[in-house]
């Protein structure tokens, strides 16, 4: 395999012979042998492939090339999007032969077309202009050939009206389903049972990986290899589907479920329609318990070791809500089993009843040392948690020793020049490592620009004089940037205040999907995008459309939030620091991940800009400026605008 790459990748190979503007890489072709050999030879490798490396091309080769099946995971769906419809394609062309290669999404990204029959017959809709996408979406279902959400670009992004239309597998009939052999997930299963590599994302591959030791069967096809791409996600998301989860949202769309059932299968009754009406009430009264400001909060038991958990809100009535709720969704799911019509939607039903009274008790009974019990209020929605603290022993168990060989590759794994952090947060002692450094001369290309007049982000006033600073900033790149915030608050609240003061197309997250977000902004001149975390990573806009990376402050995780207290408390009972050994590891991937925005081609030229001072006034500050590009520092607005001034259009 390694002679097949140099001639694939290599001056005068086949992608050389595709690329007008190729450029020899051997960064790209060492990362890909590397791939190659741990492939062959059933190993793990952590690979770090900085900026402009082509780690992309580095393991889909070796992966293609290897006769294996190939699970590749990426952390967001744009990635997913970007690999199967730009970088196989381009392969494909380059290697002159069709690859057998398919993408999969989790089941709530595709369109169910039962439901979209039935969609008339809803008593309410959410929006006044949900007649006007309704007609559009059964317009695209016409002639959709993948039935995924994300063809619908100027849908928006929080449409309430799709948990209408998906294919979430609660609501799910099966087999039994009028629309089984055309079911959009049907169609895509069979795909990958008859693909050699299959794109995935972390979400639905770490869902997959938690239903494999379940009930419910596998989702993917059964694979040797594993690649995860922006492997530094993988514990955040892991966390997530290795927990367990009850919200409101759960119990009413149970409710309604339940009622529309009851109305289709001609079964329902004056004391089961009386008992729905009782379990709405019984949540309503038990999750206002937890109501107080949005945000992230630990439940901790209430004080006589006998249970249940209390949260931020009212502790007083919440023993009594929680058994009232309990003994009612049991009411619910005997009456459900106890009807004399057979029907796959009310065995459904029954299950997912079954399955909310098991997870509400493992969450509001259990006591374990391993977890950590919380909740997170989001506008009207009550999200109640148990989460793994450390997920590093089970990815070990149920993954790692269960897979013939793992690539796990970023452009950031790496902190202080090692993967030790990485390592032992996910459980890969054993694995071999590799760290290639960016194609791109960030010495020439940029500079990292730190104002130090700026207050600190936590003291008053930050936020009034990083909008000027930013207006600045902006003022002299033309727009053509990412403005990357660490909180939607924060950056609402910054968006609002230069909203009048800018002279530039101004777009926020949010607005629209992240595909038409992107879409919008590559096509607009000097626009200025306000975005949050899934802008971060993943995302690739070369030439001078995008000329300056602007960050509010260092990405330390909030210390009072209830899994990263745990993770904290977890390492210093055991004798470490969790600042330096969990905090500021965490952080500097991270903010390698914000300013890796920027330079994506040798020809691109820009700015870093950092609106946070700590950087350099505190001890821990020459941590993150040794992991970030080599790019000149400089604190002075006029260097910054004259660096910008002499790669812009005369």
């Amino acid at each position: 395999m390694s002679t097949e790459i140099e001639e694939i990748l290599g001056p005068g190979g086949a992608v050389a012979r595709c690329l007008p503007c190729y450029e020899n890489r051997p960064g790209q072709v060492r990362m890909a042998q590397a791939v190659g050999a741990a492939i062959e030879e059933n190993r793990h490798l952590c690979v770090e492939a900085g900026t402009g490396t082509g780690k992309t091309l580095a393991y889909l080769i070796p992966a293609i090339f290897s006769g294996k099946r190939v699970v590749i995971s990426t952390a967001t769906k744009n990635l997913q999007e970007q690999l199967f419809f730009k970088d196989v394609p381009f392969l494909e062309k380059a290697l002159g032969r069709t690859l057998s290669v398919c993408y999969m999404k989790g089941r709530a990204n595709y369109l169910c077309l039962s439901k979209l029959d039935e969609i008339d017959k809803e008593a309410y809709l959410f929006t006044p202009h949900d007649p006007e996408y309704i007609k559009a979406i059964k317009a695209w279902a016409r002639t959709t050939g993948t039935g995924d959400r994300a063809e619908l670009r100027d849908l928006p992004e929080d449409l309430p009206l799709w948990r209408l239309l998906d294919a979430r597998r609660e609501t799910c009939a099966g087999q039994k389903c009028r629309n089984f052999e055309n079911c959009f997930v049907t169609l895509v299963r069979q795909l990958a049972l008859e693909s050699d590599i299959v794109i995935v994302n972390h979400h639905l591959f770490f869902a997959d990986l938690s239903l494999r030791q379940g009930d419910f069967g596998a989702v993917l096809p059964d694979y040797a290899v594993l690649v995860f791409d922006e492997a530094h996600e993988i514990e955040d998301v892991a966390t997530q589907y290795f927990g367990t989860m009850v919200s409101n949202y759960r119990i009413e769309e149970l409710v309604r479920d339940a009622e529309r059932a009851l109305v289709e299968t001609g079964s329902g009754t004056a004391y089961l329609s009386a008992q729905l009406a009782r379990l709405s009430e019984r949540s309503a009264a038990f999750f206002s318990c937890f109501l107080r400001r949005e945000g992230r909060f630990a439940l901790e038991p209430l004080g006589d070791g006998a249970g249940p958990r209390r949260g931020p809100g009212r502790s007083e009535t919440l023993g009594e809500a929680y058994r009232g709720l309990l003994l009612q969704l049991d009411a619910v799911k005997k009456g459900l089993a106890d009807l004399p019509v057979a029907s796959e939607s009310l065995e459904a039903l029954v299950r997912r009843a079954r399955e909310l009274e098991h997870e509400l008790a493992e969450i509001m009974e259990s006591d374990s040392d391993e977890h950590v019990y919380w909740c997170e209020i989001r506008g009207r929605g009550v999200f109640l948690w148990a989460s793994p603290i450390d997920i590093a022993p089970l990815l070990g168990e149920r993954l790692f020793s269960q897979v013939n060989s793992a690539i796990l590759t970023s452009a950031t794994l790496s902190t202080g020049g090692n993967f030790s952090f990485m390592k032992s947060r996910l459980g890969l002692g054993d694995a071999e490592e590799l760290l290639i450094p960016s194609h791109f001369d960030f010495t020439r290309q940029a500079i990292l620009y730190v104002p130090r007049a700026l207050p600190e982000p936590r003291e008053e006033g930050w936020v009034r004089e990083a909008s000027r600073e930013l207006e600045r900033i902006l003022e002299a790149s033309r727009g053509r940037a990412f403005v990357l915030f660490t909180s939607y608050a924060q950056m609402e609240q910054v968006y609002r205040s230069l909203q009048s003061r800018l002279r530039f197309p101004m777009m926020i997250q949010g607005e629209k999907s992240k595909s038409g977000l992107l879409d919008a902004f590559r096509s607009t001149p000097n626009a200025v995008l306000f975005a949050t975390s899934s802008f971060w990573q993943g995302v690739d806009v070369q030439g001078e459309q995008l000329s300056s990376v602007i960050i509010d402050k260092l990405p330390f995780s909030v210390p009072s939030d209830p899994v990263v207290a745990a993770r904290i408390a977890r390492i210093n009972a055991a004798g470490g620091n969790a600042f330096y050994q969990y905090q500021i590891p965490a952080a500097t991937i991270l903010l390698k991940q914000g300013m890796g925005r920027l330079i994506r081609s040798r020809a691109d030229r820009g700015i870093l800009a950092l609106l946070d001072k700590r950087v350099l006034t505190k001890s821990y500050g020459k941590m993150f400026l040794k992991s970030l590009p080599p790019a000149p520092l400089t604190h002075d607005p006029a260097t910054m605008e004259a660096f910008l001034r002499e790669g812009s259009d005369p």
